[in-house]
């Protein structure tokens, strides 16, 4: 397509439009010829992306249709109408892209853990360097199971759901680093190993799981979802393929940071399931059912919703008219 032409030919619709498109007030004869021009305007950017790509040209007219469209359309009068597309195809989209990354990301710090943990238990050394023995036993007797009671259920809850929510959306906003997320993956690896190995080394293994799995279940895991988003962002500017590396950061940014945004709302339900639910009196099972549970339901949403989404097209990212331009192109 010779674009000097095409535009030369089309450049009195093009300008009538933007015209119309910019009047404060429209009578019926001109709304019908907005929409007329807006309607001929849109598949003559679609000529040009066909055929050219992305040019100055063509986001000249996406401006001039977007200033159109707002004109027939306006803006969204309820702000709560996009959260269906939210939850339904970009947020469990972005999810299904790092599934296997999380669970990746999963292993290896169960695998760190454990390492640690058989350190501890299999070196009588190692353990003294963590107390004396009366420290040790008022630990693994009193204050590992005491930190779950000793506030309020409503206020603990709040306290672990910020802060958890916080170290998840460092992740997410640090990975570009490369360095914050490995280091959050080991420390918390390592956390969980050290009271491991002190819990088991007292024969009290049995307490450690079932303090920890009802809520760490699905806590954990959006730990490690978020750890996978940020690396994933890493890995966009580190090899961006067939695209430029600022187009390749900002289009993953852009869609796994709504990664951040629904974590929220998972560890919302750990930290209830830790508030609540860990320190009761409930029979073990039944708590184990109802981390198992929420445990379920996230990956269910993850594979199933996920799934779904991505096959209709979504990847997590703002759709073309929200996002912009994907690339700059001098004129």
């Amino acid at each position: 397509m010779d674009l000097d032409a095409y535009a030369a030919a089309h450049r009195d619709e093009w300008e009538r439009l933007d015209a119309l498109a910019r009047e404060r007030r429209l009578d019926g004869q001109d709304a019908d010829e907005l929409i007329d021009g807006y309607r001929s305007g849109a598949a003559q950017l679609s000529a040009i992306k066909t055929s050219a790509g992305s040019t100055v040209l063509g986001d000249r007219l996406s401006v001039t249709l977007s200033r159109a469209r707002l004109r027939f359309t306006g803006a969204t009068g309820n702000p709560l109408g996009v959260l269906p597309t939210f939850f339904g195809a970009q947020l469990p989209a972005a999810l299904y892209r790092i599934r296997w990354l999380s669970i990746i990301v999963g292993l290896v710090t169960i695998v760190i853990g454990a390492l640690y943990a058989l350190w501890i238990i299999g070196d009588p050394r190692v353990l003294a360097t963590m107390g004396d023995d009366a420290d040790l036993q008022a630990y693994v007797n009193d204050s590992f199971t005491g930190y779950y009671s000793e506030n309020p259920a409503a206020s603990f809850a709040g306290q672990v759901w910020t802060n958890n929510a916080f170290i998840a959306a460092q992740c997410v906003a640090f990975g570009i680093a490369g360095v914050w997320v490995p280091y959050v993956v080991f420390s918390n690896a390592q956390s969980i190993g050290t009271a491991a190995g002190v819990m088991f080394s007292y024969d009290r293994g049995d307490v450690f799981f079932e303090y920890i799995l009802p809520h760490g279940m699905l806590e954990l895991t959006s730990v490690f979802v978020a750890a996978a988003a940020g690396l994933r962002i890493f890995w966009a500017w580190i090899a961006p393929g067939a695209r430029t590396r600022g187009q390749a950061l900002a289009e993953d940014a852009r869609a796994l940071f709504t990664v951040a945004i629904g974590l929220v709302i998972a560890l919302f339900v750990s930290g209830i399931i830790e508030g609540f639910v860990t320190p009761s009196t409930l029979p073990w099972w039944a708590k184990m059912a109802i981390g198992g549970a929420a445990f379920a339901g996230f990956w269910f949403y993850v594979f199933w919703v996920g799934g779904r989404a991505w096959r209709a097209g979504q990847t997590g990212d703002l759709g073309e008219f929200e996002s912009g331009a994907r690339r700059i192109v001098a004129g």
